[in-house]
């Protein structure tokens, strides 16, 4: 289902488009992914709508396939890229889960603003993106996904996401999408 409409109190929340993360590969073109963020949290100021800039600098303390124990990232990696330096009145969350809510205070800056949906965007699909909209459903915000302004390493994981998981989390659609319901507000 594409994206309907936009609650009187939107968020966007923009995940891990930071130096690290945007130097990767990824199966869109990360210029692409950035640009389209960059005008969704340009067109949410304009609004007056929140805008939220989520970066990771580390890792929680988990065993995993790729490792055990906490690990922090250098100070350049988890910098935001230029595109996204953070206004006046943003809300910047760093973290080291993969949800932008897990161990940090945004539901309740979203909830003290009166916030009822979340617009996403970021890297990557199947870390950042899915794991943020899962919690954003969980605690029951409206969800949408701007699927070009978001993207993966891997091209089967991304698709598999953006046809099965977001579907049962939200709504689906393009950045031109978002910026016309902004428009038409």
């Amino acid at each position: 289902m594409p994206i309907t409409a936009l609650d009187d109190r939107t968020a966007l929340i923009v995940i891990d488009l930071q130096q690290g993360t945007t130097s990767a590969p990824t199966a869109h073109a990360v210029d692409t992914i950035i640009g389209n963020a960059a005008q969704l949290a340009a067109a949410f100021r304009a609004a007056g709508l929140p805008v939220v800039l989520a970066n990771v600098d580390g890792t929680p303390a988990g065993r995993t396939e790729y490792g055990a124990g906490a690990r922090e990232f250098p100070a350049p990696w988890s910098d935001l890229v230029p595109a996204l330096e953070p206004a006046d009145g943003d809300i910047l969350v760093t973290r080291r889960t993969w949800s932008a809510f897990a161990g940090t205070d945004l539901d309740t800056r979203l909830r003290a603003l009166g916030v009822t949906q979340v617009v996403l965007a970021g890297i990557a699909t199947t870390f950042g993106v899915e794991s943020t909209a899962r919690q954003a459903y969980d605690l029951g915000y409206d969800v949408a996904l701007a699927v070009d302004a978001i993207t993966d390493r891997s091209p089967d994981a991304h698709d598999d996401a953006v046809a099965r998981v977001f579907p049962a989390l939200g709504q689906l659609g393009a950045t031109a999408d978002v910026l016309a319901l902004l428009a038409a507000r």
